[in-house]
């Protein structure tokens, strides 16, 4: 790869970067519809970034030099481009709406897939018509997901990304092993009525299994050991695990390897998400996802949504020097969606050793955080208006609600949305205020804004099931454009090993049943601390 676009595109930054954003749309007054993207009723709108016409084909060059396109055709064609791991990323496979084979390793995996979905289906449709009951003969209410990770973030945030298409069922989520998380949510439901899954590939996963054996012991003791197994289900692929733990095979949906956690709501990993909305909702969500893969494998570069995100992303982070990027919907049901985003993104591309097995010459993945709107404005929104570092904004708003009796809220939360990317951009300098204000020269200063920072727009009609799959197909690839250009595994994650290996020594020791006269230094001390307060409690 080329060091000369790189040089060129850092001359650009460093030749504009004292002009203001806002000067763009003065010297184009058609900029807005020049940087700005449409996909069907989705609008991606960048013109309120430093990105001109320059450093757009500046961009498209690096995208082109990097292979970024040759490399997006090798994962959709089923190319091991995990290579760490020897496996393909095929998560695009999950949600193929066509008839067209994928292959992996000479095979087509459709059948497999289209027959998991066909028994997510019928599985649904079961609880949904009582032909499936609780042990009592009765019917199920309550659904609770057990998983961590990729196997709770996906179905947890598009479940509550789809209220409105909410069934009969009432959907939970269990996550952390800290057990106030379960112990809460237990002392809320009644045993009888409720459904389990475990989600969890291997079945071996220390937090989930932690929190599985805490249900069964739950179940049991509400309806009996023998009755216990009908009120479990389970995502993996560990079959003889699973048949340990007495879930019946029939009830089991697994997945395969060349599908990464965090990649993974579009298949069984998704089964809490169907059973909320319904089978043919949950079709929908993978309608929208297959039209952005679509769109990100056939739209001409310029006019690519994913890859012009991807390289927006590259702009701000390797070019500009934002190490951070702010994740803001202004879309309540998207509440989740940051801490969604910062898996999907922090965990694909927070990396330092490239493909070529070298140190990567320059930054990876950035800081990636947020909230709803309009919460975050009473939050953090003082650091991105007014604090020293620059942070590029994404906002995410529905032109239309599913309140329509409450249309004076959704005015409000569009009228506010606008008016951050606005300020943010604008700014407000102190001859502004001084008239407004009658302060004197130095008060003033305090309530003035730098302005010209950067934000982007992601503007849809209304969250539907189908908006809601390009919302997250489009995040999806936008992780990859980064990736490909920095030449990272974006679908490995070696990085939380370590601390696993690290705690499973260690558990003995805080449990006590091994002396902790080996653990040294500060982890030592905090061993003993936790054994002498738990001596005085």
């Amino acid at each position: 790869m080329s060091n000369k676009i790189w040089e060129r595109l850092a001359a650009h930054f460093e030749a504009t970067r004292r002009r203001p954003i806002a000067s763009l749309f003065t010297e184009n007054p058609r900029r807005f519809e020049e940087f700005s993207l449409s996909l069907d009723d989705m609008l991606f709108d960048f013109s309120k970034s430093a990105v001109d016409a320059t450093a757009r084909d500046l961009l498209l060059e690096l995208a082109e030099d990097t292979n970024v396109l040759e490399k997006r055709d090798a994962m959709f064609s089923g190319v091991a481009v995990n290579r760490t791991e020897g496996r393909a990323a095929l998560h695009t496979a999950l949600r193929n709406r066509s008839d067209e084979p994928v292959f992996v390793d000479g095979s087509d995996v459709m059948p497999e897939v289209r027959e998991t979905l066909a028994r997510m289906a019928d599985f649904t449709c079961d609880l949904e018509s009582g032909k499936i009951t609780a042990s009592d003969g009765t019917a199920f209410t309550e659904v609770v997901n057990i998983g961590i990770g990729g196997s709770d973030l996906g179905p947890a945030m598009t479940t509550a990304a789809l209220a409105p298409y909410h069934k009969n069922l009432r959907l939970h989520f269990v996550s952390n092993v800290d057990g106030a998380e379960i112990a809460d949510l237990l002392k809320t439901l009644d045993a009888a009525r409720t459904l389990f899954i475990i989600a969890s590939k291997t079945f071996t996963t220390i937090e989930t299994m932690t929190n599985a054996a805490t249900a069964k012991a739950w179940i049991e003791a509400a309806v009996g050991r023998d009755k216990a197994a009908r009120h479990f289900a389970a995502v993996s692929t560990a079959l003889e695990k699973t048949a340990a733990f007495g879930i019946d095979p029939a009830r089991v949906f697994g997945f395969a390897d060349w599908v990464g956690g965090r990649y993974s709501v579009w298949g069984p990993i998704g089964l809490p998400l169907m059973l909320a909305i319904g089978a043919d909702n949950f079709l929908e969500f993978l309608e929208g996802g297959f039209e952005m893969d679509r769109h990100f494998q056939t739209a001409p570069p310029a006019q690519n949504i994913p890859l012009m995100l991807g390289l927006t992303g590259i702009w701000h982070n390797n070019i500009c020097g934002f190490g951070a990027r702010a994740i803001l919907p202004y879309d309540q049901r998207l509440a989740r969606l940051p801490a969604y985003l910062q898996q999907l993104d922090m965990e694909s591309n927070g990396k330092r050793i490239t493909l070529a097995d070298a140190e990567i010459a320059r930054d990876s993945g950035p800081l990636v955080f947020g909230e709803a709107g309009t919460n975050g404005q009473h939050a953090f929104y003082q650091l991105l208006h007014q604090g020293s570092r620059i942070i590029p904004c994404e906002f995410l708003m529905a032109a239309s609600s599913h309140e329509p009796q409450l249309q004076a809220h959704h005015d409000l939360l569009l009228a506010n949305c606008l008016a951050q990317s606005e300020a943010l951009m604008q700014g407000r300098s102190e001859k502004e205020v001084q008239p407004k204000t009658g302060m004197k020269p130095g008060d003033a200063l305090h309530r003035t804004f730098p302005g010209n920072r950067p934000s982007i727009t992601l503007l849809y009609r209304k969250l539907t099931p189908r908006t809601l799959g390009r919302i997250i197909a489009l995040y999806e690839h936008r992780v990859f454009v980064e990736g490909a250009i920095w030449n990272v595994n974006s679908f490995d994650q070696w990085g939380v090993e370590l601390g696993k290996e690290l705690a499973a020594g260690l558990k003995p020791m805080v449990s006590g049943e091994a002396a902790i006269e080996g653990a040294k230094g500060s982890t030592g001390g905090l061993l003993r601390a936790i054994a002498a307060l738990r001596a005085g409690s």
